[in-house]
This record gives structure tokens, C-alpha cells and sequence, in this order.
């Protein structure tokens, strides 16, 4: 029998602790926001899956939709059998938790690890979801040129290695992080930097697609409304993100939900501005890479920083993760999601300026939390301990995740990088047998500056992108008419993967 009792007057659920003499209180209203928060972050999942759909070409986009469910399921087993307890057992180190919750082996009533005002199986379920949302973030970056079987072992391992010692440093109440000072209201290092530094080192083990760089992969994302609608998912369940984060049902939350919007309105602006200088267009996909990235911006701050600050947060996350989309061309890595540019760099930015523009005033507005906050308090340190925070995450994602890569490597049916056969056809022939469409687009125009093959798009005088949500930026090219395109000649297997997956 649990032991917990209804307050019939006000509603409230108590239980007893008999160790300490104890009865603690829960408000059915804090569990009911958390959990509806929960369902929120669901729902963020497929739409990361729906946002990179649409990005790829047609012959890749089912994989990306199947990777974010699968990513789900094996997260939610993991995160039972013994993810949780590795991030948020109180009996932990300042690195990672031990087994003390193997299998949620007396999660229920007790109250959480993260606030005494709901109990630990409401607090589990809801960190599972930043728990499975974290993975298919990183492994966006398989697009394309990834077999999904072992992407699958991947995730159960990265998750244990990586994800959950990272929560565990940056959230439980032993974790070097937070007993240093860290602020990460709602998972700026353990969710964005993680993931984003992941995707970074998949795509350097994976290397480049075949045609990187020439006019076979000059194409334009292939379903601009899969990468909105997916943007609608993220940017809805994003106010359970970071709302939620607070535990509970009061002010903050309402604060939290207040600069998650701004900062994402904010970027969206910013980003599709910053796009309308090259092509004198109004980019959708602009405009939702920018609102991503100022969400991912404002995430660790969310619980930290008042409204002006949360206009600095979009616009500065608009700005930097534009142009760090240029990275890839720098350095020369095939990241063609711009995962590390929207997601790494986007959580830098976010703990950062967290650290110049933390209040303890917004903590407070929970009636609760008390934190020297940042520059604006005059707490100077705090940038500090933002910056080696970050660092730290970045650190050791790059590490670990190619370490993981490279074991796997050499596994018997574990190596990542699928064959070139396989990327011809498209992921989703070759390794599911099954399409997004019914149909794939074969030279469905000749001229008028217009020609397609297989999702390649040329543009005439235009430069040719790597694919992807923002192309290479070239000044020099503006304003050039649109004219002279051919369609890109492939080979015969080419012509036979694209004859495959027309029905």
C-alpha cells in the first residue's frame, strides 16, 4: 500500500516520511502542469523527426520520421532500465549516479531530486523526455548516409555514456556542476551542447556524402512545410521545455513560457532577415532555423532572465548560428543539418549569456529558488562557471561520442556508415523498403532555369549549397538571374534507385 493521503479541504496529496518525522506536501495542480508539460515534450520528438524530413531529400526523408520514434522507444527502455538512476539517484558521484533505482525500483511517491513539491515517478517521466529527445538531435546527423540498424545500438549506448553523466553533473543536487553554481534551467549543456557536439563528431567519423560539394547535392530541402510543421511541434512542446522545467505550476513558469516565445520570435526574425541579404527572399526555412536557434538559446536561461534579455537571446542566437552554419565549409565536414551550428553553438550562446544576464529576482519568482544570479546582480564569477560548464560538455560529447563510433566501427554489423550502393538508392529503400511518397520526381521540368533529378534543384548562376537548411554564403553571387540550369547527369544506379521508388 502507498503511503500517501488526500486532503479532502484542499486537495493536496501527503505523504509521510517516517525516517525524518516528515509529511510532504504535493499539489495535484504542480503534478498535473508537469505531466501536461510531459506530453508537451512528446510531442517535440517526432516533430525534430518532421523538421529534418524535410530538410533531406525525398529518398531520405522516412528515415529521419522512423529515427525519432525509434530514438523514443529504446530511450524510454534505457531510461527504465537504468538511465534515471544514473542521472538523478541521490546516492551518486559528482560525475554519474549509481544503480540504486535499477528498473525504477522505488520511484513513486517519494519526492523528486528536482523539487520536494511533486513526487519522483511525475519528475521521471518528464525527464525521460529530454532523455529521448537528446539522441535524435545528435543522429540527425546520419542523414543520408547512416545505416539505421546499428543507429539503434548507438542511441542506448550514447544515452548511457553521455547523456546521462552529463545530466547527472549538470542537474543532480551531487553533481560538480551544480554544487559549483552552474545555472541550466532546462538542459543548455546536457540536451543542446550534447547533442550538437555529437552530431559534429558523427559527421567527421562518417565523412562526406558522395557528391559533396559539386552540383549532385544542390538541392533545396524537399518538403518545406514537413520542416514548419516540425518547427510548430518543436516550437509548441517548447513551452512545456522550459515552462515545465519549473516544477510546478507558479510564476516562473508563466516567465519561462513569456522569453521561450520571445526569443524564438526574435531569432526567426533575425535568422530570415539575415537570409533576405543573399537571395532577396523571405525564407521559411530561415525563418524556423532562427526560432529553433533562439530556443535553443534561451533554454538554460529560461528560468533566469526577465524579457529584455530574452530579445538579446533571439537575436544574438539569430545572428551567431546563421553564420556558424558557415563552419562546415571552414572546416569541411558534411554536417548537412546544421546540427552543430544551430545546436552546439546555439547552447553555448545560451549559457553565456546566462551567466552576463541571470537574475536572482526572476529565480525568485517561484517563492523559492535563490541564486546570486549573473552580471546584472554584479556576480561575476558566474561567467565562469557558464563557460566551464560548457566547455566541459562540449569536451567530453566530441570524446565519447567518437570513441562509441569507433568501437562500433569495429563490431561486426555495428559500422555506422552505410554502403554507397545505399546512398544512391536513399536510406529509405535500402535499409526500410519503404517511402515517404509514393513517388519520386525524375526530371520534372527542362527549362525555364528550372531542373530537377531526384530532389537536385539547380538555380542557374546561383552557387551550389551542400543541402541542407542554410547554404554557403556568397556576396558575390547575389542578384544573378536565375538562368542556365541543367539537370545534374547521374549514373546508372542512380537512374535504377530513382526507377526503385516510383510506384
Amino acid at each position: 500500500m502507498v503511503n500517501i493521503t488526500s486532503d479532502a479541504q484542499s486537495g493536496s496529496i501527503d505523504w509521510f516520511d517516517p525516517s525524518s518525522a516528515t509529511t510532504f506536501v504535493y499539489n495535484p495542480g504542480d503534478i498535473a502542469w508537469v505531466l501536461a508539460s510531459t506530453a508537451l515534450v512528446w510531442l517535440m520528438i517526432p516533430g525534430v523527426g518532421f523538421f529534418y524530413s524535410g530538410l533531406l531529400r525525398r529518398k531520405n526523408a522516412l528515415s529521419m520520421i522512423w529515427a525519432s520514434m525509434m530514438t523514443l522507444a529504446v530511450v524510454s527502455f534505457q531510461w527504465f532500465f537504468w538511465g534515471y538512476s544514473l542521472a538523478f539517484s541521490e546516492t551518486g558521484s559528482a560525475y554519474i549516479g549509481d544503480l540504486r533505482y535499477f528498473g525504477l525500483k522505488g520511484v513513486l511517491e517519494k519526492p523528486s531530486i528536482g523539487s520536494t513539491r511533486i513526487p519522483a515517478i511525475a519528475f521521471c517521466v518528464f525527464q525521460l523526455m529530454f532523455a529521448a529527445i537528446t539522441p535524435i538531435l545528435a543522429i540527425g546527423a546520419i542523414a543520408e548516409r547512416g545505416r539505421l540498424g546499428p543507429v539503434m545500438v548507438f542511441v542506448f549506448i550514447w544515452s548511457t555514456i553521455v547523456y546521462d553523466p552529463i545530466a547527472c553533473w549538470t542537474w543532480n543536487s551531487n553533481g560538480w556542476s551544480y554544487v559549483l553554481g552552474g545555472l541550466d534551467f532546462a538542459g543548455g549543456t546536457p540536451v543542446h551542447i550534447s547533442s550538437g557536439t555529437a552530431a559534429l563528431a558523427i559527421s567527421i567519423y562518417l565523412g562526406k556524402r558522395r557528391g559533396y560539394g559539386t552540383e549532385r547535392l544542390a538541392y533545396k530541402p524537399h518538403n518545406t512545410t514537413y520542416v514548419v510543421l516540425g518547427t510548430v511541434f518543436l516550437w509548441f512542446g517548447w513551452f512545456g521545455f522550459n515552462g515545465g522545467s519549473a516544477l510546478a505550476a507558479n510564476l516562473r513558469a508563466v516567465q519561462a513560457c513569456i522569453v521561450t516565445n520571445l526569443a524564438a520570435s526574435v531569432g526567426g526574425l533575425t535568422w530570415m532577415l539575415w537570409d533576405y541579404r543573399l537571395e532577396r527572399k523571405w525564407s521559411a526555412v530561415g525563418f524556423c532555423s532562427g526560432a529553433i536557434a533562439g530556443l535553443v538559446a534561451i533554454t538554460p536561461a529560461s528560468g533566469f532572465v526577465g524579457s529584455p534579455a530574452a530579445v538579446l537571446f533571439g537575436f544574438m542566437a539569430g545572428t551567431l548560428c546563421n553564420f556558424a552554419t558557415q563552419l562546415k565549409f571552414v572546416f569541411g565536414y558534411d554536417d548537412c543539418l546544421d546540427i552543430f551550428a544551430s545546436h552546439a553553438i546555439g547552447g553555448v550562446i545560451g549559457n553565456v549569456l546566462t551567466g552576463l544576464f541571470a537574475q536572482a529576482s526572476v529565480a525568485g519568482f517561484d517563492g523559492a529558488a535563490e541564486i546570486p544570479g549573473g552580471w546584472l546582480d554584479h556576480h561575476y564569477i558566474q561567467l565562469g562557471y557558464q563557460i566551464a560548464d560548457s566547455v566541459a560538455g562540449m569536451s567530453y560529447s566530441f570524446v565519447m561520442t567518437t570513441v562509441i563510433l569507433w568501437i562500433l566501427h569495429f563490431i561486426p554489423g555495428l559500422r555506422l556508415r552505410a554502403t554507397e550502393e545505399a546512398e544512391i538508392l536513399g536510406i529509405d529503400d535500402a535499409e526500410m523498403g519503404e517511402f515517404a511518397y509514393d513517388y519520386v520526381g525524375i526530371d520534372l521540368g527542362s527549362g525555364g532555369g528550372h531542373a530537377y533529378r531526384d530532389d537536385t534543384h539547380s538555380h542557374g548562376a546561383l552557387p551550389a549549397p551542400a543541402g541542407g537548411r542554410e547554404p554557403r554564403h556568397h556576396p558575390a553571387h547575389l542578384h544573378k538571374a536565375h538562368d542556365g540550369g541543367s539537370s545534374v547527369e547521374g549514373d546508372e544506379l542512380e537512374k535504377r534507385g530513382a526507377e526503385a521508388t516510383v510506384h
